[in-house]
């Protein structure tokens, strides 16, 4: 048992699926994934964007091949880019034969909307020979019209019931290196879908809540689903879709991470709204510090709060924190013990040299 058994998370064992050199799965790490919305025949534009997406800290990135050159340009595309790319296919199988023998380590398909069994075969032989596997992904917004003849409407059991259709397709053409997806923008069926499917199998899922609307709306709606299902050890890599800027879906995916304890990278800050006993003004603070500090990937953590209410009980979990004290005096505090004081016009300065000193003596520790 751990010392605080209240924050522990007890992830279920699934299989392990490799996609390019990252592992899904089992006791790895959850990955954070998002997607390019760049015309991926504009190579150089799709390759920056998966750069700027790989650079913010994700393992995987999926981009779209809705055509032939598409599908083609991911062989130029993927000499540029060190992180594994899943190709994003619908319906025609001749774009995930070309995607897999273009350098794609994962497909992105539903196999029933692929076609007969020799298309089937032929998509999961290039899979096969090119060392790449597959998505199932099961969305509400395109179940198979027999399911939704029968239920009427999405709900969890049409999701898991296409899920498992789908499982047994690659499982009968032995094929086992896959991962699943039940997707909705519904949280509450997302959550009931995903668990029905954890319960009935142990290949790795990939969790999303899909088309989760803009910055603000589908970062909440994202955290409270994801954020559901991870407490409860259910997933193995996650996708926030926003529509916005797709570095931002790797902020908040890494974030909800973070603040799991599933997976730490950068520095975890803990800062107060801020009131009228603020001897600082937090806000801009911690704005600035977030810019200033974005490089650290080491893990560690960092409390900034205004005043003494709650800040030396903050500071003496973190790595390293600031107290706001009267006239200025603020109390710095590294490794949860009292340092020095710090006059306000300092404290940006000073806390990013103690971030960077400590991030360096736990990186030599590694």
């Amino acid at each position: 048992m751990s010392l605080r058994p209240f924050r522990d998370i007890h992830r279920k064992k699934t299989k392990v699926i490799n996609v390019g050199d990252v592992k899904i799965g089992g006791d790895n790490p959850i990955s954070v994934q998002s997607m390019t919305n760049t015309l991926t025949t504009d190579i150089q534009a799709t390759i920056k964007q998966i750069n700027d997406i790989h650079e913010e800290g994700a393992d995987l990135v999926r981009v779209s091949c809705p055509d032939e050159e598409s599908s083609l340009a991911l062989k130029e595309i993927t000499k540029h880019v060190s992180v594994p790319i899943i190709a994003d296919i619908h319906f025609h199988y001749k774009r995930a034969i070309e995607a897999a023998e273009n350098g794609a380590k994962c497909l992105r398909i539903n196999p029933g909307n692929i076609g007969d069994k020799l298309k089937i075969h032929d998509v999961l032989s290039a899979a096969k020979n090119n060392d790449c596997s597959i998505r199932i992904g099961v969305n509400a917004g395109s179940l198979e019209k027999d399911i939704l003849e029968k239920y009427k409407e999405p709900c969890p059991e049409a999701l898991v019931e296409s899920a498992q259709r789908n499982i047994k397709i690659l499982e009968d053409q032995d094929f086992f290196n896959f991962k699943i997806s039940v997707k909705s923008s519904d949280i509450f069926l997302s959550i009931a879908a995903y668990r029905q499917l954890s319960k009935v199998t142990d290949y790795p899922l990939h969790l999303g809540i899909t088309e989760a609307g803009g910055f603000v709306s589908g970062s909440v709606k994202s955290s409270i689903g994801l954020g559901s299902l991870l407490m409860d050890g259910i997933g193995d890599t996650i996708r926030i879709s926003l529509s916005d800027d797709p570095v931002k879906e790797i902020k908040i995916g890494n974030e909800i991470l973070k603040s799991l304890n599933l997976r730490n990278r950068g520095v975890k800050i803990i800062s107060c709204p801020s009131c009228a006993r603020q001897a600082f003004q937090v806000i801009d603070t911690v704005k600035i510090l977030e810019d200033k500090l974005s490089h650290i990937k080491t893990p560690l953590t960092l409390s900034i709060i205004g005043c003494v209410v709650n800040g030396p009980g903050e500071a003496a979990m973190t790595d390293i924190g600031i107290t706001g004290g009267g006239k200025g005096n603020n109390m710095l505090y590294l490794s949860g013990i009292q340092s020095e004081k710090v006059l306000s016009e300092d404290i940006i300065s000073r806390v990013v040299s103690e971030v960077e000193k400590k991030a360096a003596e736990l990186d030599k520790k590694l």
